[in-house]
């Protein structure tokens, strides 16, 4: 994994070369315990700083990750034709929901 990308108060935080089961782990945990705790990220562009954000019960965050090969959604070779959208089943929201213990 390249990075995971973290949304969090309408700011973007990253933790670079990440595990994403160990990300989402930390955040389960917090809400498990129905306590805040505390996960380490890097802010900023460039240099990044390093930054701590309080994740528990009642506070929104997520993860995006983003793999180290894959071309950015959107960008589509000059030789490439856009792949055709699969059929969703019936029912189907496009959408994909991760409890994370609220």
């Amino acid at each position: 994994m390249k990075r995971v990308n973290i949304m969090y108060g309408g700011a973007q935080y990253s933790v670079g070369e990440a595990d994403v089961e160990a990300i989402k782990s930390a955040i389960e945990r917090a809400h498990e315990r129905g306590l805040a705790d505390w996960i380490t990220v890097n802010f900023g562009e460039g240099r990044p700083q390093p930054a701590e954000l309080l994740v528990g019960p009642g506070i929104p965050v997520s993860i995006v990750p983003i793999p180290s090969d894959d071309p950015i959604p959107g960008e589509v070779e000059a030789h490439e034709e856009p792949a055709e959208p699969a059929a969703a089943e019936p029912g189907a929201g496009g959408i994909d929901k991760v409890d994370l213990g609220d």
